[in-house]
């Protein structure tokens, strides 16, 4: 009796544990952590600095300065499902933004290092990134700046190393000089498609994330340095930047930085001068890039006006130096002045005054 007895309340409580966990299914997230890692359980609690997940049997504290995202069970597995879960085409059709995995320098710049290109002009060398098939790239607007005659380098992967491939003729496509942003297109010949970068959200870097850059600084081909981000969020000027401690050096700008999982998080723009400070880096967010992919055409290169932007024109000229004619007549007290017109009246209102007594 007594087994019979226990049996029914042990099966009365495993039907209420699992309508508890039925009930409560809904509210489970899945934590994804910027490491790639994920943590499938209940948010019980958000503090500012921590998330805390009940995974069922245990309290699990996540640092928020760790969390890439959150999402709900099913969405997250969606998330998963084929191949290109990772990386999507914007909807512009422009760029490929997504969510990579981790993994060292060495195999990330062997990965996403094809996609770094050289930029020359008579009068300077800079570094770009590729950013789709069809070989549009972005660099900083000062590299190009005034010029229109422009190159690029690209270093492909070869059996025996890289080789260099030079492409003339550059087209500029669009300039923003107060953002210092330029698009450029590279004519490819036919059969030729060089690997193109994944674009990354600032939102989501942090101080103290690790971040590379590949460039080309004082003409030395395919460098790469090592940092991490100081600052993410760094007023110069009235435009935000993201600080590093990453070597930025001239024929840096325009380069690419990467986070710790290959994604470009901004482009390198600037660099302290080596007399007043060091390891004092500069890059624009990716979210500035973003903005100018989709609005290029507001800023459309013009060749007759390399340095486009706004132009403010002169106000017309008098032809005479000597005030105007109007203003003549008006100092006069002649019939157009103000002095004449109130006189007038008073003349006339007198006379109906003394016809009318």
């Amino acid at each position: 009796m007594f087994d019979r007895l226990n049996a029914g309340v042990a099966t009365w409580c495993l039907a209420v544990l699992l309508a508890c966990g039925v009930a409560r299914a809904g509210d489970f997230e899945t934590v994804i952590l910027k490491d790639g890692q994920r943590i499938t359980g209940e948010v019980v609690a958000e503090k500012s600095n921590a998330l805390y997940v009940d995974l069922g049997y245990d309290l699990l504290r996540v640092p928020r300065d760790q969390v890439l995202r959150r999402a709900k069970v099913g969405e997250a597995e969606a998330g998963q499902r084929g191949p290109a879960r990772a990386i999507e085409t914007d909807s512009s059709g422009f760029y490929t933004t997504g969510v990579l995995k981790p993994a060292g320098v060495k195999d990330l710049v062997g990965k996403y290092g094809e996609a770094v290109i050289s930029i020359e002009t008579p009068s300077g060398k800079g570094s770009g990134f590729i950013i789709n098939k069809d070989g549009y790239a972005i660099t900083n607007a000062h590299v190009i700046q005034g010029e229109t005659r422009v190159s690029a380098i690209l270093y492909l992967n070869a059996p025996a190393g890289l080789s260099r491939r030079r492409i003339e003729d550059v087209e500029i496509v669009a300039l923003n000089p107060f953002f210092d942003l330029a698009l450029l297109k590279l004519p490819l010949p036919p059969g030729l498609k060089p690997a193109s970068v994944v674009l990354g959200n600032a939102d989501e870097v942090n101080a103290g994330d690790s971040v590379f850059a590949v460039g080309n600084p004082l003409g030395l081909e395919r460098t790469v340095t090592q940092g991490i981000v100081s600052n993410r969020s760094r007023d110069i000027e009235g435009q935000i930047f993201l600080q590093t401690d990453t070597a930025i050096n001239p024929g840096n700008s325009g380069g690419p930085l990467f986070n710790q999982r290959g994604e470009v998080i901004g482009v390198t723009s600037r660099g302290a001068h080596a007399a007043m400070a060091d390891n004092l880096g500069f890059a624009i967010p990716v979210n500035y890039v973003k903005q100018f992919i989709h609005h290029r055409e507001a800023f459309s290169f013009d060749k007759a006006n390399p340095n486009s932007g706004y132009r403010y024109t002169d106000p017309p000229r008098r032809q005479v130096a000597a005030k105007p004619e109007g203003l003549k007549a008006r100092a006069a007290g002649g019939a157009g002045s103000p002095s004449a017109g109130s006189g007038g009246d008073a003349a006339r209102r007198g006379g109906r005054e003394k016809a009318a007594r």
